[in-house]
């Protein structure tokens, strides 16, 4: 990867203000120079990059040297940099004199800087010389790759990788049936099959399915994988199944149930289940699925004796008599005989010839394809054989397909085909997705594409998420007429056209991938490229196997560290690593990481961490979600790169302070139950981060020192946002509402809760596209309002109070998505023409909205209507059942849970869950 390595440092050194100041004087002259030399190095790399691959020694100790290089001239023009910056930041008389003088102590820092230049440009000079004697190519014509990946067409997968279902529709059926037939006996379905059949996709099309999600009562799902503990298993099942549905709480007191909603609001973990005992864990389970239809999925297991673990200590899954039951999906059939209840193995069979044509056709030959190509049969000839060398297997003809559909090329079909290897399922599967990874278009794509190495198996990921760290980690280039976020969806689009990601779930708001996952064949092939190119290094051994990292080579260290539940008491990690994720790590301590460029850490105890962070001047992104011992200190001012803070779900020890608003880079900030107290307006006025895009505050203001008024003139500064999220316990101001009028650019806006608004304001901004506001009471009808909105996908409103709501026949043109909840609307009227997209409509604790409107017969796009808690209609509703005649799916929850303020209590959760919360 010296390559991207070295891309990605004149990326950065091109975008520094280092050039453009006259402080740093002479070293003005030395950075250009070092610039240069970098340039002449990158167009030796790509002949650099193949004689590597071909496993030349001496070639990847040259490599090394070259990222060795170009990293460490990254730090040095930043540090110089950022000493330009913090001179221009810093107050009163002391700033005055560094802005226009040099102090002693930026001379010596001058002059340490200008020494350690000339050290990595004789470094460069002994690489370009040690690359002749080893014959490689010197010629400045080498083409360099195209920066960004053409999408030359849709995406069609609307939830999990759904070309991989093609071929097990009856299987799909077949298990369904099984778990929802009438054995009252707790029982096992079991899926069998090797890696890469399509196990885990089956489960889960078989886990979401309205019919089983309408049978059971409660649904759990965990992957078990080779690595795990029963405990932690026991545990995830236990709050899933206490979460899952509304029916979870009927036993609860209005009191418990209002306790539990506000540890989700204020990020506290659950203690009760996170401090319990295995024991402990096993008897509240069966005490809770007791009476209780369930369904448990145990996916990836590996062990017989896994549900032995389970039930060590109790028998935790009771069996009432009542169809519960457990999906299990394994490799080994040993693994499903082994289970000592009555078990149905299903052998999930690779697809016959004609199913593997259709699956492998559908990536490779896709009808936005086939009518550019002059000669479709010789290519179908070509790609029936080639479909029937993958033997069955979904992720071979998937991945595959996907990078035959990107070399539409008779020759290139045929070459394949003839130099197939004669191996076996696996090493077939490697060889596959090795030749799609070479295929990807450029080396920022191999980059983001090798990343995926860093998450723990079966993990899901937050593309948003995922894309912000990509941008941090510089692996997104600038490309002419887009954002950065807009090229790394692009990345994301190529990555799934290749199959070499399984969409989960798209954004009804925006309509791109909105989380993903990798199939674990896959995520072992990346975690062994990342090593073996030196690019990340993962562990996850427990505290007896700490040491050294299992780097794939004693002489070449990784810059990037994934720990995965780790437990470390001081992280193992080189003092120059640029990139340190963590997942479920107990009580650690960082290390000095002197040069970290991303910190990205989840569910996990932090130590000594405010002292560690200040000193991170390089730092881009901050992600500590779910984590505890994290305090920000002042000196958070100083990360003068920041681009994205993180801190949902975890409680901060200390206010946030305010030389956080100083930082000029911050494009994303994430911010729940903090003790926030907004800056002063003198402050306000010069506030930094005039690229802030995202904001999210989820507070809760008693004791702490809150101004509403300084709030608002904060929040007025922030007028490029275009997402806003705002929770606050008890209540927002209403005043809120006037700071829309300066932010043009919103897209997303999540509010809660109000107390009591009048009316909406007159105008929304009109790019808004996601709405979510709730109130106790909303006094004047919205509809008016938010009907001529014109780019309004989603809509979640609750606390109209008013007697009637009209809906005329030109509003909501885009609406595709709407929840009321909470309305005490007697009449409603909806015109005929009245949001022409909307497919799918929630209401929610509408108590006196006796029927549905006749109006909603004329949506044309209704297809998913869902009743929660609306006892007064009737199931001979005239307009529900010819709703259904027509096709649309009622989902009706009857359930009252007793709960005085229950409206207020769901919308909350609402709104949690829009900002992150889990």
């Amino acid at each position: 990867m010296a390559q991207s390595a070295v891309s990605t440092v004149l990326g950065t050194v091109g975008s520094l203000a280092v050039q453009e100041t006259t402080f740093l004087c002479a070293v003005n002259l030395e950075v250009g120079l070092l610039k240069d030399e970098l340039m002449r190095l990158k167009a030796y790399l790509k002949d650099v990059d193949s004689k590597w691959r071909s496993g030349n020694a001496r070639v990847a100790v040259l490599v090394s040297q070259i990222r060795d290089a170009a990293y460490e001239a990254q730090n040095i023009i930043e540090a110089a940099d950022h000493m330009a910056k913090r001179n221009r930041l810093k107050k009163g008389f002391m700033g005055a004199i560094s802005r226009y003088a040099r102090l002693p102590t930026d001379l010596v820092a001058l002059r340490k800087i200008g020494v350690e230049i000339q050290h990595v440009r004789r470094k460069l000079n002994e690489i370009f010389a040690s690359a002749e004697k080893l014959n490689i190519n010197l010629d400045n014509n080498v083409l360099v790759e195209d920066e960004s990946p053409q999408d030359d067409g849709p995406i069609h997968q609307n939830s999990e990788d759904d070309v991989v279902m093609v071929g097990f529709e009856d299987e799909h059926e077949e298990i369904v049936d099984k778990l929802v037939d009438n054995d009252y006996l707790l029982s096992v379905v079991s899926i069998v099959a090797m890696g890469g059949a399509g196990k885990t996709t089956l489960a889960r099309k078989v886990y979401t399915s309205s019919r089983v999600k309408e049978h059971f009562d409660t649904l759990a799902w965990v992957t078990v994988s080779q690595k795990f503990k029963g405990v932690d298993l026991l545990k995830d099942i236990m709050k899933q199944i206490t979460g899952h549905k509304d029916e979870s709480v009927d036993q609860m007191k209005e009191y418990e149930v209002g306790k539990n909603i506000m540890k989700q609001i204020t990020g506290h973990k659950d203690e009760s289940v996170d401090q319990m005992k295995e024991y402990e864990v096993g008897k509240k389970i069966n005490e809770f699925l007791s009476q209780k239809r369930y369904l448990v999925v145990l996916d990836d297991v590996w062990e017989t004796d896994t549900w032995e673990k389970l039930n060590r200590t109790i028998k935790v899954f009771p069996d009432e008599t009542n169809s519960s039951r457990v999906l299990l999906t394994t490799r080994k059939e040993d693994v499903a005989n082994h289970v000592q209840m009555p078990t149905h193995v299903h052998h999930l069979k690779k697809l016959d010839e004609e199913k593997s044509w259709d699956l492998f056709s559908s990536k490779a030959l896709p009808p936005y394809k086939r009518y550019a190509i002059r000669d479709v049969d010789e290519f179908e000839k070509l790609g029936r054989k080639l479909a029937k060398k993958c033997d069955g297997l979904p992720l071979a003809l998937g991945v595959l397909g996907g990078y035959l559909s990107k070399n539409l090329n008779a020759q290139i079909w045929s070459d394949i085909l003839s130099d197939w290897p004669a191996t076996k399922d696996g090493q077939m599967m490697s060889v596959i997705l090795a030749r799609s990874y070479k295929d990807l278009p450029n080396h920022h794509l191999r980059s983001c594409l090798l990343y995926f190495a860093a998450f723990p198996e079966d993990y899901e990921i937050h593309v948003p998420h995922l894309i912000e760290l990509w941008i941090a980690e510089s692996f997104i280039p600038d490309t002419p007429n887009h954002t950065l976020e807009e090229t790394a969806r692009s990345y994301v689009i190529e990555l799934a056209q290749r199959s070499l990601v399984q969409v989960v779930d798209r954004s009804t708001t925006h309509g791109w991938i909105d989380r993903i996952r990798i199939h674990d064949i896959l995520h072992d092939w990346c975690i062994q490229e990342a090593r073996q190119d030196v690019f990340l290094d993962t562990s996850n051994k427990t505290v007896d196997q700490a040491g050294a990292s299992s780097s794939s080579s004693d002489n070449l260290i990784s810059y990037r560290f994934s720990f995965q539940t780790s437990s470390y008491q001081i992280l193992p990690a080189t003092p120059n690593v640029r990139s340190l994720l963590g997942f479920k790590l107990s009580s650690v301590s960082l290390p000095k990481l002197r040069f970290l460029r991303v910190l990205c850490i989840e569910d996990s105890t932090l130590k000594d961490f405010s002292s560690v962070i200040g000193r991170c001047i390089h730092l881009r992104l901050l992600r500590l979600r779910y984590c505890e011992g994290v305090a920000l200190p002042s000196s958070i001012g100083k990360l003068l790169y920041l681009q994205t803070i993180d801190l949902r779900g975890t409680i901060l020890e200390s206010v946030v302070p305010n030389s956080l608003w100083d930082i000029p880079t911050l494009r994303h900030v994430y911010l729940r139950n903090c003790f926030f107290s907004p800056p002063p307006p003198a402050r306000s006025v010069r506030l930094q981060p005039k690229e802030l895009q995202s904001f999210a505050l989820l507070l809760d203001p008693v004791g702490t020192d809150f101004r509403c008024h300084d709030m608002m003139i904060f929040l007025g500064q922030l007028n490029q946002l275009t997402t806003f999220c705002l929770f606050m316990h008890p209540n927002i101001p209403a005043e809120v509402l006037n700071i829309f009028a300066n932010m043009p650019h919103l897209v997303d806006i999540s509010l809660g809760q109000f107390d009591v608004l009048d009316k909406l304001p007159a105008e929304f901004p009109q790019s808004v596209r996601s709405l979510f506001l709730s109130a106790d009471v909303i006094k004047q009808d919205p509809m008016p309002i938010l009907e001529k909105l014109p780019c309004l996908v989603v809509l979640r409103l609750w606390g109209y109070k008013g007697q009637t709501m009209c809906c005329s026949s030109q509003g909501f043109p885009r609406l595709q998505e709407l929840l009321l909840g909470s309305f005490s609307t007697e009449v409603w009227r909806m015109e005929e023409g009245a949001m022409p997209k909307l497919s799918h409509l929630t209401l929610q604790s509408c108590k006196k909205i006796s029927k549905l409107p006749v109006g909603l017969l004329h949506l044309p796009s209704l297809d998913h209507l869902e009743l929660a808690f609306m006892t007064q209609i009737s199931e001979d509703d005239i307009t529900l059942n010819e709703l259904r005649r027509k096709g649309c799916e009622v989902y009706i929850h009857i359930r009252s849970l007793g709960i005085v303020n229950l409206p207020h209590l769901m919308s909350t959760l609402c709104l949690l869950q829009i900002c992150g919360a889990r």
